[in-house]
This record gives structure tokens, C-alpha cells and sequence, in this order.
């Protein structure tokens, strides 16, 4: 589990940033939880290993694949 956070300051369409935020409200997701989790598959799909890497959610994901 991640202790501190660090800011990441994306620059995106307004268009596309309010069809993410409405999408996100939809599924009851912050945009923040949504962006952490793409952050996490991206690093996993070309693996890439960081200190708070659960090995726990890694053994799930393999036995879901």
C-alpha cells in the first residue's frame, strides 16, 4: 500500500476529460481511483515491478487471466 502521493498534472481535451469524469461518476469511481488503476495494468502488461506492488492483487490477476 502506497504511505505518500505524489501529484501528476495530465493535460487533456476538455471534451474528453468530461466524458471520463461522467463515466467515472457513473460507475461510482473517482477519476483519481480509475487513473491509478490503468497506471498499475500499464506498469503490470509491460513489467514493470515497483516497491508497493501487492503480491496478492498480482496472484488474482494471474488466476482471472
Amino acid at each position: 500500500m502506497e504511505k505518500k502521493s505524489a501529484r501528476l498534472t495530465v493535460l487533456i481535451d476538455p471534451v474528453k476529460k468530461e466524458a471520463f469524469e461522467q463515466l467515472c461518476a457513473a460507475l461510482d469511481l473517482t477519476p483519481s481511483q480509475v487513473v491509478r488503476q490503468l497506471i498499475r495494468e500499464y506498469l503490470e502488461q509491460h513489467g514493470v515491478t515497483y516497491k508497493t506492488k501487492s503480491p496478492i492483487a498480482t496472484r488474482a490477476r494471474r488466476r482471472t487471466a
